[in-house]
């Protein structure tokens, strides 16, 4: 089991880092990196931050040796708790860790709107969409400052051209200049042409979801996996080699990594419908962190009915513990965190999965996952490269 560690070993303290050597104002309320030889307080002019998707610690370990991301390996990090892109590129994207800025895996119960949704697309779960005007719901239910809003330099986000327009990028994207890729080849090039294009401080933040997306259908061990990898790696390489000379450093790092969970580790909901009829709601968050809702009287049969039928498969915790325990960082939560958490956590065990579905969901298939507490979800590599004047 790995926790993160947010005293000093997280991607919530290379936020913290970061933003003091790009000025934010105010500091972020966490402790900054510990590892000296990653300190960036000679920061250069040029600062950029690529966030690959899924890029695991161990991963890269395995499968870069004698590459370019590999051999500008500085460090390892743990991701957030949960360990999924909604809670962590939430952290890159305002610099908090998920105790304040409360968005606590894919699909979330929001009080706002009495409703579950997916997050980062801003939709109901099921059918239909919100009956609410165009862009209002990123203020109603966010509230915290996108990152590039507390540093004092240009800044630049570079994004999948099919989600540089969403509500939840625009919001999280703040004063910055949005630019939209559609390839690999696009990515690279976007971010060169806005270091190029610019003889001012930079901020420069960059995101990249193939990884993820294909080891979700495949599994993160798949000849295709390593395939997108390979085509990363090299691409990183001649992005080094064409930005040489311009003052940049250069961090690239992930969200989380992966397992994959065979179907004889899928749990369904819908093989245990005295369970579910326990349930005031439907699962939230993740297939290996399921927050639940639960019929007020029916607590204690909950509690027995996970313990007796899932044991050894996930442990139990309730919200109340969860935060007090520190899983979603240190300092005083958010308000909204314990609605957005349920009053029960199941923390799957090993590579167990636990999944429901609501009439008129989409069904698909997952075989590599993440969010959970193994080394291979939780560890994520710190690469630092530096194209020094």
């Amino acid at each position: 089991m790995i926790r993160p560690d947010y005293e000093g070993g997280s991607i919530v303290n290379l936020m913290r880092s970061l933003g003091d050597a790009c000025g934010a104002l105010p500091p972020l309320p966490y402790a900054p990196l510990r590892d000296a030889k990653v300190s960036l307080g000679d920061t250069a002019r040029h600062v950029v931050l690529l966030v690959a998707d899924g890029l695991g610690y161990r991963y890269l370990q395995r499968h870069g040796a004698g590459g370019h991301l590999h051999n500008h390996l500085q460090a390892r990090l743990t991701s957030v708790f949960p360990s999924t892109t909604a809670s962590a590129v939430t952290t890159y994207l305002t610099g908090l860790a998920p105790q304040q800025h409360a968005l606590t895996g894919w699909h979330m119960y929001f009080s706002e709107l009495d409703a579950v949704a997916a997050v980062l697309p801003l939709r109901p779960r099921g059918p239909g969409e919100f009956d609410a005007p165009p862009g209002t719901l990123p203020q109603r239910l966010f509230g915290h400052a996108p990152f590039v809003d507390r540093i004092a330099r240009r800044s630049v986000f570079v994004s999948p051209q099919a989600i540089a327009s969403s509500a939840f990028n625009l919001y999280h994207s703040g004063r910055a200049e949005v630019r939209g890729y559609q390839t690999l080849a696009e990515l690279f090039g976007q971010m060169t042409a806005a270091i190029r294009a610019s003889a001012e401080p930079t901020y420069l933040y960059a995101y990249y979801p193939d990884l993820d997306s294909l080891s979700h259908i495949h599994g993160v061990g798949s000849p295709q996996v390593a395939a997108q990898f390979a085509a990363l790696d090299e691409a990183f390489g001649a992005f080094l080699a064409a930005i040489a000379g311009s003052d940049t450093v250069v961090l690239a790092c992930a969200d989380h990594g992966f397992i994959d969970s065979p179907p004889e580790r899928q749990i369904d909901l819908a093989q245990h419908p005295d369970l579910a009829a326990m349930l005031a709601r439907p699962l939230c968050g993740e297939r290996r962190v399921a927050y639940c809702y639960v019929r007020p009287e029916q607590a204690p049969r909950f509690e027995a009915y996970v313990r007796d039928v899932f044991a050894g498969r996930m442990d139990l915790f309730t919200g109340r513990e969860m935060i007090e325990q520190g899983w979603y960082g240190p300092g005083a939560a958010d308000p909204r965190l314990a609605s957005r958490i349920g009053d029960y956590v199941l923390v799957m065990r090993e590579n167990w999965t636990l999944l429901d579905w609501v009439e008129g969901e989409k069904r698909y298939r997952q075989l590599g996952v993440h969010a959970g507490i193994s080394a291979d979800e939780m560890h994520v590599p710190l690469v630092i490269a530096r194209c020094d004047s």
